[in-house]
């Protein structure tokens, strides 16, 4: 049998993503976020391409991403409730981190790859997070797909894209466990 790491296995059966709207100060140190980075780098890449980088965002930055997130808004006619919406995750952040998706050629390793890997950073960033103790949440929003959002707030390449922006910082209640999905009505056994 294959020695079990209990304490890994079940941290991974009761995650729980804390809601970005209840994060409050303080977040992690320097230190802290960069051993949750480490830990987040060591995902699946296939190629050891490193298509993905990190950009933090702390408490400072915010206010700069919230006032685009309106400029971009009214750019492109989005509902004002849209608007709030998107750009409550920078009114209300502590720190963050923005996962870019780095798409380089390859002559075996197709693109779709690529952006496997960048989400994979993504959910190890956030389990990364959690296992540290801290509160963390995976968000994106209308605007890091806008290429003109994305240029403004972090002068993105052409080749870049925003995988997802991960809010960590301190839990100020744990939230309920919400319905998960049934494992047997979404697993099929291939037969021989």
């Amino acid at each position: 049998m294959p020695e079990r790491n209990s304490a890994a296995l079940d941290f991974l059966l009761t995650r729980r993503s804390r809601p970005a709207k209840t994060l409050i100060a303080p977040g992690p140190s320097k230190d802290q976020l960069t051993e949750i980075l480490t830990a987040a780098a060591r995902t699946p890449d296939h190629g050891k391409l490193e298509p993905w980088r990190f950009i933090v965002i702390p408490q400072a930055a915010m206010a700069r991403l919230a006032e685009l997130t309106d400029a971009a808004g009214e750019r492109l006619a989005k509902p004002q409730e849209d608007i709030i919406k998107c750009r409550s995750q920078f009114d209300q952040g502590i720190l963050a981190v923005a996962v870019i998706e780095v798409q380089k050629e390859h002559p075996k390793i197709p693109p779709i790859e690529l952006t496997y890997s960048a989400g994979a950073v993504c959910l190890s960033l956030l389990n990364a997070a959690l296992a540290a103790g801290w509160g963390a949440n995976w968000l994106s929003g209308w605007a890091s797909h806008d290429p003109e959002w994305r240029q403004a707030a972090f002068g993105l390449a052409a080749n870049e894209s925003i995988a997802g922006i991960i809010h960590i910082a301190t839990e100020k209640a744990a939230p309920p466990e919400r319905p998960r999905p049934d494992i047997d009505a979404i697993t099929s056994w291939l037969n021989a």
